[in-house]
């Protein structure tokens, strides 16, 4: 039988699973060792049944207005324990930084008066908004989700290559890619210990509740969605799902005396914490757009009085600004009087004076150029892939605004083995990990989402452009032990096919608590929710 990997070859990236042609780093060995003696059609079968079982419960995601199942590679991604613990330390950091930071700009901006930023980065920023300032939540939290994106460099260390403390998303899959590639590899499941991603619900549950206004022991939250026609639509809906929480559009709430309600066949009923998958833009039409029908007007007005959380809070997207990115070592040093643990890649910025602006110019065709409020990929111009015409189109951009853009090294980002059509075939890949800040502590998602860019030689990887998936396996150390935090909830054990265990869970009381009674009330209710979801076959 032919070697899967005989006609493999290392590409221009760090390439993850091989140190040399034939040779798996010792990370990969038990996956390597599995997949080596299958034939390119038993593998592909395996791909089809990981496709087919995403398309069976709606795992899509909409490209250009199509709707189509979220593209998860067969081959997974490894990172060692180690080399995890840097990494989360490092995302953490970040997470920390950018808290003190918002904080600050939209308090005292000690950190403008001491110059380390410079004003005018901040007050031309598509993403301030002045609309947030003064609104301080009581426990101190901006930023509940982050999402971090980090890259491998030509060494295979980490490297950030952007931070997103908006409305990241992604989540959704990290979760599914797990429960289905343990259907289609569970020989190396059994062989590999493999960091759980199932407690992620749990965390974010706890970071919400934790997040409650002043006095509430047991808020009322909700996910507050755009709709189904939204391309992360799947992910909102499993989020809410998998809390026990509503799902909501602008429509169900209304606010009325700084008290936003949800309408409900019983009358309405307080909201206390809305996690929205809402822009900023669209979020209040009394504050932003006016003729925005997404979002709930006055909820701004309910927030600033401290009747609503507002997750993650109003105002963030000036820390998601690619320009202020160039100035996180330094915040982290200021705020945290720390060294970076994750560097950034090497970035210029267009607006510090027309040498970098010649510099940058003269060497079009070897820089990656962003525009600094851009996302999914939008924007993005790979000098060494452009056209002529493109290039002379990015420098008139730039000339135009050097504030409204970046340059960046093209790295060559690292890569890892990818089935493509019916042979492995090296891809580069970038990493997504998720942060949940609780107030007490950042959590780090061991793994994330691994985004794969499919097309031969193609660097960006995002969804919106066409890239895929891989399942993000974060071994585990031999000598670890689970913090108590990270016990998933039964609902996160459930596969399809297998029966979930009969005890409930231990709820969570919340930050106020609650008595044994509640705590008896609280389990037959998860309880009677779970065989409904065994009579839906949702489980």
């Amino acid at each position: 039988m032919a070697d899967l990997f005989e006609d493999y070859r290392l590409g221009p990236g760090w390439d993850e699973m091989f140190g040399e042609p034939g040779m798996p780093r010792e990370t990969y060995e038990a996956l390597h060792a599995t997949l080596q003696p299958l034939s390119s059609a038993e593998l592909g079968v395996r791909a089809d049944v990981l496709a087919r079982a995403f398309l069976d419960q709606g795992i899509t995601f909409a490209l250009k207005g199509v709707e189509r199942p979220f593209p998860l590679d067969i081959v997974p991604r490894i990172i060692a324990a180690d080399q995890w613990r840097t990494v989360s330390a490092g995302v953490a950091q970040r997470v920390r930084t950018l808290e003190a930071f918002l904080a600050d700009i939209y308090g005292p901006a000690q950190v403008l008066a001491d110059g380390v930023v410079p004003r005018r980065l901040v007050v031309t920023s598509a993403h301030f908004h002045r609309e947030a300032a003064g609104i301080v939540p009581h426990n101190g939290v901006r930023i509940h989700v982050a999402g971090v994106d980090l890259i491998r460099d030509e060494q295979g260390d980490f490297r950030v290559l952007e931070d997103n403390v908006r409305v990241p998303s992604g989540v959704s899959y990290v979760m599914e890619n797990r429960r289905a590639m343990a259907h289609v590899l569970p020989e190396v499941f059994a062989s590999t210990r493999i960091q759980s991603v199932e407690s992620y619900p749990t965390q974010l549950l706890r970071a919400l509740r934790a997040a409650a206004p002043v006095g509430v022991a047991n808020p009322t939250i909700v996910v507050l969605t755009p709709g189904v026609h939204n391309s992360a639509y799947f992910e909102h809906a499993l989020l809410a799902r998998e809390m026990g929480v509503e799902l909501v559009e602008g429509r169900d709430l209304v606010c009325v005396g700084n008290e936003v309600a949800m309408r409900t066949t019983g009358g309405e009923q307080r909201v206390d914490v809305i996690y929205r998958r809402i822009d900023d833009d669209f979020l209040d039409p009394v504050h932003f757009r006016a003729n925005s029908v997404l979002g709930v007007a006055g909820l701004l007005n309910a927030a600033r009085a401290g009747r609503v959380t507002i997750a993650n809070a109003v105002g963030n997207g000036v820390a998601d600004d690619k320009l202020l990115y160039t100035y996180v070592p330094a915040l982290i040093r200021y705020y945290l009087g720390e060294e970076p643990i994750l560097p950034n890649v090497e970035t210029y910025r267009l607006d510090d004076g027309p040498d970098v602006l010649d510099h940058v110019l003269d060497r079009l065709d070897q820089l990656v150029i962003k525009p600094v409020d851009g996302s999914g990929g939008a924007g993005i111009v790979i000098g060494s892939q452009a056209s002529d015409e493109e290039l002379a189109q990015v420098r008139g951009r730039l000339l135009a605004d050097p504030r409204g853009w970046i340059a960046q090294r093209e790295v060559a980002l690292s890569m890892v083995p990818t089935l493509i059509g019916n042979r492995l075939r090296a891809r580069h890949v970038d990493l997504r990990p998720f942060a949940v800040n609780d107030g007490e502590r950042v959590w780090v998602l061991p793994g994330g989402l691994t985004r794969v860019a499919l097309p031969e030689g193609a660097l960006v990887v995002n969804s919106s452009q066409g890239g895929g998936s891989k399942d993000t396996w974060v071994l585990a150390s031999p000598t670890a032990t689970p913090h108590p935090d990270d016990a998933p909830v039964l609902a996160d054990l459930t596969v399809p096919g297998v029966e979930p265990p009969s005890a409930a869970p231990t709820p969570d009381p919340g930050p106020g608590g609650a008595t044994a009674s509640e705590e008896q009330q609280q389990q037959q209710q998860q309880q009677q929710e779970q065989r409904v979801r065994q009579e839906d076959g949702r489980c």
